[in-house]
């Protein structure tokens, strides 16, 4: 019997990788994602928190490189998107219309170091931010 959740080619690497086997169960906590009342939680491709595994090495020095888990906000947000007439009292328009859009960006997040142990002992410190959560927000 072969497991709802993961694909194929994901649950092949989840057997080498022991620290994606972190991504299977991390993906499975709904609890941590926005949902939005006009998307229903069904909805696979809604705005939502999706986990990866990237290597990070030092792109100069000699270090040891670590696995590290990620994660990314992707999915769409709603349909709609609307531009409106500015009314200005200038001979100039410069913005002659207001344009709505929501695009899927990271809502809450948290910094994260890891350490690397480079040649002769010393180590090298990279930070990153985690994300927490997703949201669809206005677009800039």
């Amino acid at each position: 019997m072969k497991p709802a959740g993961p694909p194929s080619g994901l649950l092949l690497v989840l057997m080498c990788c022991p620290l994606l086997g972190l991504v299977q169960s991390a993906s499975s906590n709904k609890a941590s994602d926005n949902a939005h009342p006009h998307l229903g939680d069904s909805d696979p491709e809604r705005c939502m928190r999706h986990h990866f595994v990237e290597t990070i090495t030092h792109p100069i020095y000699k270090c040891n490189s670590k696995m590290v888990l990620l994660a990314r906000c992707e999915g769409h947000c709603s349909h709609t998107t609307r531009s409106d007439p500015l009314i200005s009292f200038s001979s100039v328009l410069k913005q002659p219309f207001k344009s709505t859009c929501s695009c899927c960006r990271p809502h809450t997040s948290k910094l994260k170091a890891v350490r690397l142990r480079c040649a002769g002992g010393t180590r090298i410190t990279a930070t990153y931010r985690y994300i927490l959560a997703c949201n669809c927000e206005e677009c800039s």
